[in-house]
C-alpha cells in the first residue's frame, strides 16, 4: 500500500481532507450485514488505512446495522485530531438485512445518536442524508419534512 498524501485536499466545513478517504461500508459481514468473518482483519484495515495517510472515513450505523461503526470506534479511538468522519442517516435495516427508508424525524434523531454512541463521539461534524424514496431506483419526493427535523 502506498501512502496518500497529495497535493489535493479539499475543504469539507472547517476541516481539510485528502482526495482520498475510506469508505467503511464492507467492513461489515456479507451483504453489509451482521458481523465480518475476520474482525481483526478490519480493525487492521482501518488502522493501517489512517497509518498510510486517510484523514476521512465515510461510514454509516445502518452498516452492520452498528457493526461497521463499532469497529471504526474499536480500532481508531481516541481518534485522530485531524481524522474526519463522515456519517449518513436516513435508513435502517431489518432483521433479515433489507434496507428500508427511514425518514422520520424519530428515525433521524435515533440515528443521530446511534451513530454518536456507537463511533463514541459527542459531535458529528459531518451528516450525509440519504434519501431512499424507493430502496429500488430513482424516485420523488419532498424533502422537507427530514430537513426540518435535522
Amino acid at each position: 500500500m502506498t501512502h496518500t498524501d497529495t497535493p489535493d485536499t479539499f475543504t469539507l466545513g472547517s476541516r481539510r481532507v485528502k482526495r482520498m478517504g475510506y469508505g467503511a461500508m464492507q467492513l461489515a459481514g456479507p451483504g453489509v450485514f451482521g458481523a465480518p468473518k475476520d474482525r481483526h482483519a478490519a480493525l487492521s484495515v482501518l488502522r493501517e488505512a489512517v497509518e498510510r495517510g486517510v484523514n476521512h472515513i465515510d461510514t454509516s450505523d445502518f452498516y452492520g446495522p452498528h457493526i461497521t461503526n463499532q469497529i471504526i470506534r474499536e480500532a481508531l479511538h481516541p481518534y485522530p485530531d485531524n481524522l474526519t468522519i463522515v456519517t449518513k442517516i436516513g435508513a435502517r435495516r431489518d432483521a433479515q438485512g433489507g434496507w428500508l427508508p427511514d425518514l422520520s424525524p424519530e428515525g433521524l434523531t435515533r440515528a443521530v445518536h446511534d451513530n454518536l454512541r456507537n463511533l463514541r463521539l459527542e459531535v458529528l461534524e459531518v451528516v450525509n442524508l440519504r434519501i431512499m424514496f424507493d430502496v429500488h431506483g430513482p424516485a420523488e419526493g419532498s424533502i422537507e419534512a427530514p430537513l426540518a427535523a435535522l
